[in-house]
């Protein structure tokens, strides 16, 4: 089934196909900066002076790899990684945040791209530390930033990466969203091109993966040794 075959058409006086109405949906405002919280995990609003010294911490020690697909790092010392944080959060477009578990700054990602008037947003900036990565605290940090964003009103949330980042790629469909194509030179970075693989999710479609990706935060879905019972492909697909 493709794409479009999920767009519910209506016919307009001249016998075109048009889209549907927007049923009173207006622009929302800008998203501002504030905490979320979660059960596992806690966004904070990037602050220089707060985040970049625990930050450059957590990264030390990460492997090679996670570089690779981020347009920086890694970071030779504290005031190189201040300094990203500080044009992150200058950025009208964007809004970055730090992630903390268990009383640790582990890692940060953002809003970019944001778009009131259209109603989109795109999660990007994915930054996560060795501490962070593979664990309950990274999936509620998405979790947060998907609900927040259709709680203010937006339509769209977006999410893209390099179409050669194979694990960002299996992470965008983990979280429920949709592929819808690739974009052959898309940007560069690095001093290489890239194809920018595109997803999303749509207003419509959160409710449902809202609800699955509440079960599988559940603490009822952990064993005492922290261990998921079932997998969030799993409860996805309704098994």
């Amino acid at each position: 089934m493709s794409l479009r075959s999920h767009v519910m058409s209506r016919m307009n006086h001249l016998g075109q196909h048009i889209g549907p109405d927007l049923d009173g949906w207006e622009p929302p405002l800008p998203i501002a900066p504030t905490t979320l919280v979660g059960r596992t995990v806690t966004l904070e609003p990037i602050e220089r002076t707060r985040h970049a010294i625990p930050l450059f911490h957590a990264y030390r020690g990460a492997p090679e790899q996670l570089w690779t697909y981020l347009p920086w790092g890694p970071f030779t010392d504290a005031a190189e990684l201040g300094q990203l944080l500080d044009a992150l959060a200058e950025r009208d477009d964007q809004v970055p945040f730090a992630s903390v578990s268990d009383n640790e700054i582990v890692g940060f990602l953002e809003y970019l791209r944001m778009s009131p008037e259209a109603g989109t947003i795109e999660i990007g900036g994915i930054t996560w530390s060795p501490a962070l990565q593979r664990s309950t605290a990274s999936t509620e940090s998405i979790f947060l930033l998907i609900d927040h964003a259709f709680a203010n009103g937006y339509r769209r949330v977006e999410w893209k990466c390099d179409d050669l980042n194979a694990p960002s790629r299996r992470a965008a469909l983990r979280y429920g969203f949709t592929y819808e194509g690739t974009f052959r030179k898309a940007t560069h970075y690095k001093g290489r091109s890239r194809d920018t693989a595109w997803y999303a999710i749509t207003n419509d479609e959160w409710p449902r993966l809202k609800m699955r990706l509440q079960t599988w935060l559940d603490p009822a879905n952990f064993t005492q040794q922290g261990n998921q019972i079932r997998s969030l492909a799993q409860i996805l697909v309704g098994r």
